[in-house]
């Protein structure tokens, strides 16, 4: 699986529709340009919680990569635990590959 999963993402990087670190992602969230992100294994609680929110804010898919960060680093030569991609095509074939992270919105908003 992560094999198939890192072709898919080295060919959208070399394609330039792939954005990778928290703050690209973001900005790709924002502007429209993501079709979905992907979270490292070993990605931070905060940095995990805070791509959250921007996938929940702009209805972006979100979901495990099921690799870390050094695995990433490996394949693309950038150590990167977030990336966002923004190819419609790319996004769905590695989407049937990968599990979604699950968003509660009550995570970010407390009822206090």
């Amino acid at each position: 699986m992560s094999k198939n999963v890192m072709g898919l993402i080295t060919m959208c990087r070399r394609a330039g529709k792939l954005s990778l670190g928290l703050d690209m992602a973001k900005e790709a969230c924002k502007n429209g340009a993501a079709f979905g992100c992907v979270a490292a294994s070993d990605l931070s609680n905060k940095s995990l919680k805070e791509l959250k929110f921007v996938c929940y804010k702009n209805e972006v898919s979100l979901y495990a990569l099921g690799l870390t960060m050094d695995e990433v680093w490996q394949e693309l030569g950038k150590r990167a635990g977030i990336m966002a991609v923004n190819d419609k095509g790319f996004w769905k074939a590695l989407a049937k590959s990968l599990e979604p992270i699950e968003i509660d919105e009550n995570e970010f908003y407390s009822l206090d």
